[in-house]
């Protein structure tokens, strides 16, 4: 019969082991002879601190979850710090070796994982998706628990986030534990590992009373109970899996609680080093030898550190597990991610065609309503769905409402990252506060190899049409910048085109899509190009555009230019300024550069739509800066842009407007000057 207190012990050591041999070693992982200058890092990098409290419960949760059939206990690291005790963990259940050959179970494939960290490759030293509790990437921290909360929403996983106390001091974090109470059957098991320090100083949480702790989560509204480790012996292991068993079943029975595992900062590390105390400061965040392979003193304290972890009864002499070890990986269960299985589909049967509208409500509103009812749905609003027009679909199962960017983000990263189709409407302004999070997402699915549902955002209500303080169209300028493949920027001229942009967006796969449309847009233009926006990302528009060559053309991106194009389209025919071509921009990645964004238009597509010669007038929604980004280089041709300036105060909508130049005479203005231009440098 398995004795779990022996595995968890032998578990938790080899897991230890492991990351320090990779903090620290070269050469000797196995210590069977005495350490040399030559077998130690001249340079060791990486986090120490937060290794021995993550490893036990590492440890815990996968033994629990290999004892007991009847629950998926999915363990989620919430700092990506904690990436060597993760490689520790995946070199001993084999999930490093099934991506890298090279590390196998045993002791060559000991040192090279050793000899590689922290630069591992594919790796790196972070948390990392394909490897097991790594869904969140936790370089930004704060945004675990909310993406733990999406993850098990209507999931038959129990998701146990692994938080440090440092984590509960961000606001996304502190938000989310109130915001918990607005999901129904998200069963989310947080562990708190309290170690009391964060990088440079004591937290909150460690400044703290274990009965001020407890009545901290309670009055946020969750059954709190912390256990202390002192010796971590075997009496310890068994006492906290039986509280890991109690709580487990108090999470899939629908309560709300949490664990806190209470414990000094690197404890099993050096207590003191040249002279100076270590043990319970920060200065155990890093790694604390960083002379051993030059100091005499430090290398003996790197090997007495590592002999306590007593590596004979966990390996034998070729570096394999052996006794409790062996027996403890022959246990363990641990899901590499809540994510679905790597061969499932997401194809889907498309929807029939929408009921024709030129209304934004309709629209919007008709393609959600069917994809709530197809089920496998979510939508994530900060309390916003009323003003945005939406408000008939507030009070739907599968809509979530709760004012707090941050932490809708969170809930919809994880929703989708468990194989969910999902949503988030915001207005624009405060689509900012979702940057961190979107930017550290986008990482994540940069790595990740497996097929997800797109990540997708409407954002609406913008500053064109609202007040001095909701204007700011930033997220999209950032988005530019960063010129990841799996963005695409959708700023569709009309409620018709934004149903078809939407639909496609929300059936789409691998992709992190941004919608910007106005709530008050009713403009209707004609359909027939509208499959080539959809496709390609833009199209001519006949109907506003002269039949030759352009002299100049105007790329009209979003509802209000296409208004405003509309509208200065007759004034310009009177005025005789040459050929004039309109081209719809669907997309605003088809303006970039096609090195870095997959639907960018290649030379000789350019020449196609836009002209061969024709001087350039871009109007858009958002700041110029962002299509100054992505024309950087590309055209020789006279180009302007006219977009958002912010207002030095409050102005009203038509100032506004009149004051970037988004209006028919400002159109026409900047239309004059580029022929102008255009002949001076012909």
């Amino acid at each position: 019969m398995v004795d779990l207190r022996d595995c968890a012990d032998a578990l938790w050591r080899a897991i230890v082991y492991v990351s320090v041999v990779q903090l620290h070693l070269n050469d000797n992982v196995l210590l069977t002879r005495p350490l040399r200058s030559g077998d130690i890092k001249t340079w060791p990098t990486g986090h120490w601190g937060t290794v021995p409290g993550t490893a036990w419960l590492l440890a815990h949760i996968g033994l629990h979850a290999g004892e007991d059939s009847s629950v998926r206990l999915v363990p989620l690291l919430g700092a990506g710090h904690t990436g060597v005790a993760q490689l520790a963990l995946s070199w001993l259940t084999g999930d490093l070796r099934r991506h890298i050959p090279d590390y196998s179970l045993n002791e060559k494939g000991l040192a090279a994982l050793a000899q590689s960290f922290p630069n591992v490759p594919r790796f790196g030293s972070e948390v990392h998706p394909d490897l097991p509790a790594g869904d969140f990437l936790g370089g930004c921290l704060g945004g675990a628990l909310a993406f733990a909360c999406g993850a098990a929403l209507h999931n038959d996983q129990v998701i146990v986030p692994i938080i440090g106390d440092g984590e509960c001091e961000t606001p996304t974090m502190a938000a989310s534990w109130l915001a918990a109470r607005e999901l129904e059957n998200a069963k989310v098991l947080p562990i708190i590992h309290l170690n009391e320090f964060r990088m440079g100083s004591r937290s909150i949480l460690g400044r703290m009373s274990n009965d001020e702790v407890r009545r901290y989560f309670e009055a946020l509204g969750w059954g709190c109970r912390i256990f202390t480790v002192h010796a971590a012996d075997g009496s310890e292991h068994d006492a906290f899996h039986h509280l890991l068993r109690r709580a487990t079943a108090e999470t899939v029975g629908g309560q709300r609680c949490c664990l806190v595992l209470r414990c000094e900062k690197g404890w099993g590390g050096p207590v003191v080093v040249d002279g100076v105390r270590y043990l319970g400061t920060a200065k155990l965040h890093k790694t604390p030898l960083t002379s051993a392979a030059t100091s005499a003193d430090q290398r003996a304290q790197l090997q007495e550190w590592l002999f306590s972890y007593r590596p004979r009864l966990l390996f034998d002499e070729h570096g394999c597990p052996t006794g409790a070890l062996k027996a403890a990986l022959e246990l363990i269960r641990i899901d590499n991610s809540s994510a679905p299985p790597r061969d499932r589909s997401f194809a889907r049967e498309p929807l029939g065609p929408k009921r024709a509208s030129s209304d934004f409500t309709d629209v919007v509103t008709s393609v959600l309503g069917a994809h709530g009812a197809r089920g496998d749905f979510r939508v994530f609003s900060p309390d916003e769905m009323q003003s945005n027009r939406l408000g008939q679909l507030a009070g739907a199962s599968w809509v979530s409402e709760v004012l707090a960017e941050e932490v809708l983000f969170g809930w919809l990263a994880g929703w989708t990252s468990s194989g969910r189709r999902g949503l988030l409407v915001s207005y624009e302004a405060f689509s900012t506060l979702l940057t961190a999070g979107l930017v550290s997402h986008l990482k994540q699915r940069r790595l990740r190899t497996s097929e997800l549902p797109s990540l997708n955002l409407l954002l609406t209500s913008y500053g064109w049409h609202n007040v001095y303080t909701h204007g700011d169209p930033s997220l999209i300028t950032t988005l530019v910048g960063i010129a990841d493949p799996a963005v695409r920027m959708y700023v569709p001229a009309d409620p018709m085109r934004l149903g078809a942009v939407l639909e496609q967006s929300l059936d789409s796969t691998n992709r992190v899509n941004v919608i910007v449309a106005g709530k008050h847009s009713r403009a209707t233009l004609p359909s027939q190009s509208m499959i080539s926006e959809l496709s390609r990302g833009l199209s001519v528009w006949e109907h506003l555009s002269d039949s030759s060559e352009p002299d100049v053309t105007i790329l009209c991106a979003g509802d209000i230019p296409a208004t405003a194009v509309g509208a200065a389209i007759p004034l310009l025919r009177r005025k005789r300024v040459g050929s004039v071509r309109v081209v719809g921009v669907a997309d605003l990645t088809v303006l970039g550069d096609p090195a870095d964004w997959p639907r960018g238009l290649r030379p000789d597509e350019w020449g196609e739509y836009v002209g061969r010669s024709a001087a350039v007038l871009v109007v858009t929604l958002g700041h110029p800066a962002a299509i100054w980004g992505l024309l950087a280089g590309r055209i020789r041709q006279p180009v302007r842009v006219i977009g958002w300036r912010e207002p030095p105060a409050p102005i009203s909508q038509q100032r506004l407007a009149i004051a970037a130049g988004l209006d028919a005479s400002g159109i026409v203005q900047a239309v004059i000057e580029l022929a102008r231009e255009r002949e001076r440098t012909a």
